[in-house]
């Protein structure tokens, strides 16, 4: 006996459940984000090579962990005819997955008395704050981060503010005062800054 199998009749678009609007949307989030994350990955990779190849004077750069990209160690030499003169500063890099779009973030690892850096070492300067106009209005949108600035920029950027800091926006309150009203006091702490970065070498 033949048996009969019964046809199926073909599904209409009415009947094709519609994948959730969320989850494309979510998915396509996922993918450019991938994609950012790769391409700031190779960005900072060439940068890196850059730099090794072409040493730039008053610092060194390199991985904080060979397996992260992202976190790198720089080892600053306090500039000439300066109070940081003679000094090893070692900081940190921190780059967002999305960098160049955004600044990193700096911190220093070694011990330094100065107006723009906190007491828990984080720099404060104009082109490593969110790119955009200032909500308090001290600073213009063209001195604040920007996507053509790289490692390089930053490292000029902030070897210059050792040598020459900002006191009118201060990270460091106590530095900034005793940079304009006490500076023999000011020039003590740094002398002993130095110092100790030399014996941790």
């Amino acid at each position: 006996m033949v048996q009969q199998v019964a046809s199926q009749e073909p599904l209409s678009l009415y009947q094709v459940k519609p994948i959730p609007f969320e989850i494309t949307f979510i998915q396509l989030c996922l993918s450019v984000e991938k994609m950012t994350e790769h391409q700031s990955a190779l960005l900072l990779r060439k940068q890196l090579n850059d730099l090794k190849k072409n040493p730039v004077e008053g610092f060194s750069a390199g991985l904080a962990d060979d397996s992260d990209i992202y976190l790198w160690e720089v080892l600053i030499i306090g500039p000439p005819d300066t109070l940081y003169e003679g000094g090893f500063f070692k900081c940190h890099l921190c780059f967002p997955k999305d960098y160049p779009l955004r600044p990193p973030k700096m911190k220093f690892l070694t011990d330094i008395w100065h107006p723009n850096i906190d007491k828990n070492g984080t720099v404060c300067i104009s082109i490593l704050h969110e790119p955009g106009d200032d909500k308090y209005g001290y600073e213009k949108a063209s001195e604040r981060w920007l996507p053509v600035h790289t490692v390089e920029t930053i490292m000029i950027s902030v070897i210059s503010m050792l040598a020459d800091p900002n006191d009118e926006s201060p990270a460091n309150v106590d530095a900034a005062k005793e940079w304009r009203e006490n500076p023999a006091e000011f020039k003590r702490k740094v002398a002993r800054c130095v110092r100790k970065s030399q014996e941790m070498l």
